[in-house]
């Protein structure tokens, strides 16, 4: 069965967070792109959000082994900060959304206009698994450190792409973390990738990760999704939380008598003093490699 008409339907959840949070995982593009798919099989790439009344918002919505995709978007309406944003999508459609503050939960109402080539029950299925996936995002323990390093390197951008990516180089320059640091996987848009090494007992360690994007010779996405624990993959529990989800950017920039290499990275805030000491070691192993 398919609707003639724009039926409103709606749907619902409960955020164990407080408002502030809610609200800015709602409508934080860094936040966005964690949670705004209805399966695990789709992810969203980028998101751009001007979220003023008359402003402009859109996300690119792509399945995971590229395949397809499609860009989502709108125009506000009205917004009304912590509790309230009316928005027309791009064919015509209202939605409405309320945030209700109780205490530190916070009660989110989605009704959308219906389109005419599904059935009610698939969309209200569809944008129910999208506000699941956002209640489990805003429910988490976030990131809350956002680091950054960069170095000039003098060799072109190509060199420093397959340099930083290529699995004898990455062993090199990353055992600044880790002497036995290295990858399996793929750096291919979509893939997994784990990053491991052992500790001083012989205890393999490290990520579990996929490639949330790779331009070649421009920029690299990491979305971490999970801790490696004696060899195991861990990607659900409390501890792991405070990492899944975090991004780790790589940006290649063209630049006088080379390139500009800069990291942007999501940390669990115990690990920052750590990153800063050890990130610029990283780097500068790499840039020697490329030079050499």
């Amino acid at each position: 069965m398919t609707t003639t008409t724009k039926t409103p339907i709606t749907v619902t959840t409960t955020v164990h967070a407080p408002i502030e949070k809610v609200w800015a995982c709602w409508t934080d593009p860094k936040h966005i792109v964690h949670w705004n798919h209805a399966s695990d099989d789709w992810h969203t790439t980028k998101a751009e959000n001007d979220l003023q009344a008359g402003g402009k918002f859109s996300a690119r919505m792509e399945a995971k082994d590229g395949s397809v995709g499609f860009d989502f978007g709108g125009v506000y309406e009205e917004v009304q900060p912590q509790q309230f944003i009316a928005y027309t999508m791009e064919d015509g459609r209202k939605v409405e959304v309320a945030f209700t503050k109780d205490g530190d939960t916070t009660h989110v109402k989605e009704t959308f206009d219906a389109e005419n080539f599904h059935s009610i029950d698939m969309q209200r299925s569809g944008w129910q698994a999208i506000l699941d996936n956002f209640k489990h995002y805003a429910e988490k323990p976030l990131s809350t450190d956002k680091l950054h390093f960069e170095i000039h390197i003098n060799a072109d951008v190509e060199q420093v792409y397959r340099t930083m990516i290529a699995p004898v180089s990455y062993a090199a320059w990353t055992a600044e973390f880790n002497p036995s640091s290295r990858f399996e996987g793929s750096w291919e848009k979509g893939a997994k990738i784990s990053f491991i090494g052992e500790d001083q007992d012989g205890n393999c360690g490290g990520m579990v990760s996929r490639i949330k994007e790779n331009i070649p010779y421009e920029f690299i996405s990491i979305e971490h999704l999970g801790v490696i624990e004696n060899g195991q993959e861990i990607t659900s529990g409390p501890h792991v939380d405070a990492w899944a989800g975090a991004l780790e950017n790589y940006t290649f920039k063209a630049a006088q008598d080379g390139t500009l290499l800069q990291v942007d990275m999501e940390s669990n805030p115990e690990f920052e003093a750590y990153f800063s000491e050890t990130w610029p070691k990283a780097l500068a192993k790499l840039k020697s490699i490329c030079e050499a």
